[in-house]
């Protein structure tokens, strides 16, 4: 296909591209977050030819793409295949999802100061620990939460903050994917994990 084939540039390009990529924040951008909104109707057409939903949420500020179910997928759409793959949580991943999630709830209710969520990593570091068995070596569990932070940094749940490594932003999409319904039914399959 030479370049002038290509069909004449479409604005809502720009948050399209930063939706396939993962959360798009408006505090993070807000000339595209301004473009996702006048072009709503055009991003949910575009996206909905391959079963997925734009997912705004103007309170929160950001935004994100939602596969549709399979019980969703009919008509033809079930034929598509899946952009996302659903890749299960490891133990600790899920644990530390549970105790971000946790995190925010306290900052929503009790943190009026602050327009962030953050968590230092020896504070999470303690409530980690009590997951784990008493004679679990610190070091080995300090490395286990970092290299899980990692990860959820890749999914944008979380962020680094200022300069040091031991502060980390809680990101607004962990609570859009994690309600607290979900949270606590996730409270409890740990619990029973840890007494297995």
């Amino acid at each position: 296909m030479s370049d002038d084939s290509f069909p004449e540039f479409e604005e809502f390009g720009i948050p399209a591209v930063q939706l396939l990529r993962g959360v798009l924040y408006s505090q993070d951008d807000e000339s595209t977050w301004d473009i996702l909104l006048s072009h709503e109707s055009d991003l949910t057409t575009y996206f909905a030819k391959i079963s997925l939903t734009v997912v705004i949420d103007r309170g929160e500020g950001l935004a994100y793409l939602r596969q549709l179910g399979d019980d969703q997928r009919t008509d033809g759409y079930e034929r598509l295949p899946r952009l996302f793959r659903k890749t299960p949580f490891s133990y600790p991943a899920t644990l530390l999802c549970a105790l971000l999630r946790d995190e925010y709830r306290r900052y929503e209710e009790e943190d009026l100061d602050n327009q962030r969520c953050v968590v230092e990593v020896e504070a999470l570091l303690d409530q980690w620990k009590s997951y784990f068995k008493k004679e679990s070596d610190e070091v080995k569990l300090r490395k286990s939460l970092l290299a899980n932070l990692s990860s959820l940094e890749k999914l944008k749940f979380v962020r680094k903050f200022g300069t040091g490594g031991d502060t980390w932003e809680v990101r607004k999409i962990l609570k859009a994917r994690l309600s607290l319904d979900l949270l606590e039914d996730l409270n409890d399959r740990l619990l029973i994990a840890e007494k297995k």
